[in-house]
């Protein structure tokens, strides 16, 4: 079986010297130290100060929780399901929605009707209807898959599961420090969850609890045969439907984990007056992308970023070692006034300034960088015992930040993550970076936090764990579970086939006007895919291509490479200024059928795909901001 490490590329390097000498990185301190809990305690003190005690209470007076009802009725149209409590849309309607939900996922719709529906009856409105009338209909009944009609979901997944390895399966508080984690992306993580409770209720051989350490085992993702997919790989539409699926699992699994998580609305306030400083994200990158028209991060960070990550990475004590508030407020000031006309110098700043900059920048936004809706949640992740589904949980929640926010948090992660892996130079480990960055993320003045209550040593140690979560397995967490796209599949199937009766039966019609003379495949013949080519300006075109069961992307590109771009007929490379010639950087999109537009994994097995997608087209197109060598 294939696997992917989602690993930072120091600890892929240092992989087998850490399984040979059975010791974890240095980057995996177990607990925090002295140094980093005062730290963290400095930093919540900034930022109190920073935003003032008065501030702070009158913003958090305008953020509220939703009244009773509210939240319910918001919660159903963030997930797609408003149509549920509206009388005017249709059942087939209603059916298509909840046709692709597990059993466990569909639990959570009803309980989260059932809450609105008592809401309702309260405010003496009529309710709406039962999502278990819909589930009955014929209609629905039509659209669901077998798996899911089954009371036997469950013990079906508990199957797929069993083929992990043992440690895989086994409650984490029962078994010794694992230098390596499964994770299982094909089943939804809401069922998962049930597995591991029901396990978890039966003991196993009486192991003997291990001590708990902060130690980070190396975690593998199984890969699919129809590759991974990134967030940026799908379509906006596509991720559209992600996030409402994403958004129900998520609430499932909250459910099963008794996690009580209330979402917080902001109040409207006003809007500091300035240019880059307490500026939306939103209201940033329209600004930026009139200079910039493809750019997804504020362009101010990308430059602070970038200076930092040349000056900065290598200084001691980076980020932890405070700026001069006087320096660092004559710099904002002049940053605002010259940054966007060019004039502004960055070679007298120093990298402990700068690292100020950054920080400030991210608490002052008038919205928290996890967002108003989330950001409760995301703290939550710190009362989850199992590692998986502490990922689980993330991966969710990164899913359904909005695009601006989920690109800048990217942005910021992976500086982070070069922080850590220069840590010989700088002396900040992955303990130090988390409990001083995890404040500035997880505390905001627009949203009430319990962060800072109770035993100051374990909350800090909670909240710097999620951060570091974040860091160390960023890669992982910004990708689609397989689960979701398969949902995603289905929905788009079921979506086009209330059409489908009526196209059948006209198709019926012109086979009996006019017979269906194409020649049809012989059986185990190894089908021929037309591929679409459209490379800008140097290939618009088509190309043939043999599938079999070992053909991958990779291979289907690099014909593509040969037959057009480095044939000597055909040629297509740019030279440049070096002698070298250049290529696009080209990637393989499925389009169309079950999907909306999905660039694939070189990794795609693309016999597979075509199973799984015979109604798509495929198409070779220029990977956005690309260019390669020979």
């Amino acid at each position: 079986m294939s696997v992917e490490p989602w690993t930072s590329p120091q600890d892929q390097a240092a992989a087998e010297h850490a399984r040979s000498k059975n010791s974890p990185p240095a980057q995996d301190q177990e607990q925090p130290d002295k140094l980093c809990l005062e730290s963290f305690w400095s930093e919540v003190e900034t930022i109190r100060q920073g935003c003032g005690e008065a501030d702070l209470d009158s913003t958090r007076r305008d953020s509220r929780q939703s009244e009773e009802g509210e939240q319910e009725e918001q919660w159903l149209a963030d997930a797609g399901l408003s149509t549920l409590i509206s009388e005017d849309s249709e059942d087939v309607d209603k059916a298509v929605l909840l046709s692709t939900l597990t059993r466990t996922q569909a639990e959570a719709v009803q309980r989260r009707l059932d809450s609105y529906t008592l809401s309702r009856r309260k405010k003496n409105k009529p309710p709406p209807r039962d999502v278990r009338d819909i589930f009955s209909s014929p209609i629905a009944q039509a659209l669901l898959p077998e798996s899911q009609n089954s009371k036997d979901l469950p013990q079906n997944s508990m199957a797929s599961v069993a083929k992990m390895p043992f440690s895989a399966v086994t409650p984490e508080h029962q078994r010794a420090a694992p230098k390596e984690e499964f994770l299982i992306t094909d089943i939804a993580y809401c069922e998962q969850a049930v597995i591991f409770i029901k396990q978890a209720k039966f003991p196993l051989n009486n192991i003997p609890h291990r001590k708990e350490d902060g130690t980070l085992p190396r975690v593998i993702c199984p890969k699919c045969r129809l590759g991974v997919t990134r967030i940026q790989d799908l379509s906006h539409a596509d991720m559209k439907k992600v996030r409402q699926l994403a958004l129900i699992d998520m609430t499932a699994l909250c459910d099963l984990l008794e996690l009580e998580v209330k979402r917080h609305k902001t109040g409207k306030r006003k809007i500091a007056e300035s240019t880059l400083f307490g500026v939306p994200l939103a209201t940033l990158l329209e600004t930026d992308q009139k200079m910039r028209p493809n750019t997804s991060i504020p362009l101010f960070l990308q430059t602070l970023l970038s200076f930092l990550e040349k000056k900065g990475v290598d200084s001691e004590g980076i980020l932890r070692v405070p700026g001069s508030q006087s320096r660092i407020k004559l710099l904002q000031q002049n940053l605002e006034a010259n940054f966007y006309s060019g004039h502004f110098s960055w070679d007298e700043v120093s990298p402990n300034d700068a690292a100020a900059l950054l920080k400030k920048f991210i608490r002052e936004l008038p919205d928290p960088l996890l967002t108003a809706e989330y950001l409760n949640t995301f703290s939550a992740v710190r009362d989850i015992t199992e590692l998986r589904q502490k990922l689980h949980m993330l991966n969710l929640l990164v899913l359904l930040l909005p695009e601006p926010n989920r690109s800048t948090l990217k942005a910021l992660l992976e500086f982070l993550s070069k922080v850590v892996n220069r840590e010989k130079k700088n002396r900040m480990n992955l303990w130090a970076v988390a409990t001083i960055m995890a404040p500035n993320l997880f505390l905001h003045k627009a949203v009430p936090s319990r962060l800072t209550d109770g035993a100051e040593k374990g909350q800090a140690e909670k909240a710097a764990d999620v951060m570091r979560l974040l860091i160390r397995y960023q890669d992982l967490l910004w990708t689609v579970p397989n689960f979701l796209m398969s949902q995603v599949r289905r929905l788009n199937e079921n979506s086009n086939r209330r059409y489908q009766f009526y196209d059948r039966r006209i198709k019926n019609l012109l086979r009996k006007i006019q017979p269906d003379s194409r020649e049809k495949p012989e059986k185990n013949t190894e089908p021929r895919r037309t591929i679409k080519i459209q490379v800008g300006d140097l290939v618009n075109s088509t190309m043939e291509f043999q599938l079999n069961i070992n053909s991958r992307t990779s291979d289907l590109l690099a014909q593509f490479y040969r037959q057009f771009l480095r044939s000597p007929e055909n040629g297509k490379g740019k030279m440049r200024r070096n002698g070298s010639v250049g290529y696009p950087d080209c990637a393989l999109y499925e389009v169309g059928g079950n999907i909306g537009e999905h660039c694939l994994d070189t990794e795609t097995h693309l016999l597979d795909l075509y199973n799984s997608n015979p109604g798509g087209e495929w198409v070779i197109k220029t990977k956005p901001n690309g260019g390669r060598g020979p």
